[in-house]
């Protein structure tokens, strides 16, 4: 990181900390710091330009209304705000069933660029080892555990979807995240 990322991180908290008291000229700054970034990891989700602009505009109603469970120790002020508007445009999707039709490429695209955007570079090597062990994975175990993880679809959708009966469904995903388990310990 360098010393301009270290100061516009510093400026963002104080920022989200303006806007936990209701300080609207800060909420408009932080927008002009960072909806590009936003926009573009809703526009990754969502795929469609109009929803993920609804998605970016959600994201900063909630940003602003819970400005005051900003912690600075926890993590970074735009990691906090990227997974806001993550999570918004997940649920937007979870709300909207033709909103699913993401490709696996794009949704690994995204979340490795999450990673690496908010600064966790040290995870990047861990990303690279859960793909590499999510190959090794069965097709079904996969898809089973990329259609609920990373799609939102409770088991039950999946199975409906998949026409594959629920119990498989679960066994997939249970046997998948236990070779995912082996595979990241060794």
């Amino acid at each position: 990181m360098t010393g301009t990322d270290t100061y516009q991180d510093n400026n963002l908290e104080d920022l989200l900390y303006r806007c936990a008291l209701h300080d609207a000229k800060a909420l408009s700054r932080l927008y002009e710091l960072t909806s590009a970034r936003l926009f573009g990891l809703c526009l990754k989700i969502v795929i469609r330009q109009e929803i993920a602009e609804d998605v970016l505009q959600d994201s900063y109603i909630n940003i602003w209304n819970k400005a005051d469970q900003f912690r600075g120790d926890k993590g970074s002020a735009l990691s906090w705000m990227m997974g806001i508007a993550r999570n918004k445009a997940i649920d937007w999707i979870r709300k909207n069933p033709l909103g699913r039709e993401m490709s696996d490429d794009i949704l690994l695209e995204q979340h490795d660029q999450t990673l690496t955007t908010d600064g966790l570079t040290d995870n990047y090597a861990d990303m690279q080892a859960l793909i590499n062990c999510m190959d090794g994975l069965d097709e079904g175990q996969r898809n089973a555990i990329k259609t609920v993880y990373y799609h939102g679809f409770t088991h039950k959708e999946y199975s409906s979807k998949s026409g594959h009966p629920l119990g498989t469904i679960k066994g997939w995903i249970r046997r998948g995240l236990q070779a995912l388990k082996r595979c990241l310990e060794t």
